[in-house]
């Protein structure tokens, strides 16, 4: 929506992807409803425009209670981007149920809670992103649930596409690969990951944002829906 503003609602805001988002969206002048489970800050200047509310996807009726405590009544939301997630090792050998509720109830059931929750709020023109993973497509050992789940939100992003479609809301997806956020720092691993990607780097958070924005306008991808892009330096394709 370049060259315009509106509201985006953004899940997991407090940090990394989220956070990076939230920003570029802000120092575009949008208002940004930015929704995590811990409070969270911005750096860009949003002049009030930056609406922190702490709430769990988990609850579709959280995150409505979040929404309606920063928004009016008639407000619209232009934009979503599912950014929300976990990701902690499992393998067959370590799961527990517990666990295996954790990841898909985060990374799956969480995704159609925030739709479910803002869909009342959106028209004819809004676009949701939500954000899957290389590991939907190929295998990450040691990621056994964290695949599978985001597995599960390609698919969610094509049904719900193709759901929505009628009420003119688009529905696409980011599968991002290794990116520079706090939280896959502390694997220790992004420094080998980052040798083994044929771009021989691992992307930044302001790049994931950058198509969060561009999947998010009218202008240049206003026929698209259903779709998930790959972001991976090209680690894919080998």
């Amino acid at each position: 929506m370049q060259g315009t503003t509106g509201t985006v609602v953004v899940t997991g805001a407090a940090s990394g992807m989220g956070l990076a988002t939230a920003s570029l969206f802000l120092r575009n002048g949008w208002t940004v409803v930015g929704i995590d489970i811990v409070a969270g800050t911005v750096d860009a200047p949003h002049d009030g425009r930056f609406l922190p509310v702490v709430a769990d996807v988990r609850s579709r009726e959280d995150i409505v209670r979040a929404i309606d405590e920063v928004l009016s009544p008639g407000d619209l939301i232009d934009a979503v981007a599912n950014i929300a997630g976990v990701y902690p090792p499992t393998t067959i050998d370590s799961y527990d149920e517990a666990i295996y509720r954790r990841i898909f109830d985060v990374n799956v059931f969480g995704v159609v809670n925030v739709i479910a929750a803002v869909r009342p709020r959106m028209a004819a023109g809004a676009a949701v992103v939500n954000f899957a993973s290389v590991d939907a497509f190929v295998v990450s050992p040691g990621q056994l649930f964290y695949g599978a789940s985001k597995a599960a939100v390609v698919m969610l992003t094509k049904s719900l596409a193709l759901e929505l479609a009628s009420e003119g809301i688009r529905v696409n997806g980011i599968a991002p690969g290794w990116v520079a956020t706090p939280g896959n720092a502390a694997t220790g691993r992004m420094e080998a990951a980052a040798a083994g990607i044929p771009l021989g780097r691992v992307a930044q958070p302001d790049e994931i944002a950058e198509w969060v924005w561009l999947l998010s306008s009218k202008a240049h991808v206003a026929f698209m829906t259903g779709e998930t892009i790959v972001l991976s330096g090209g680690d894919v394709i080998r």
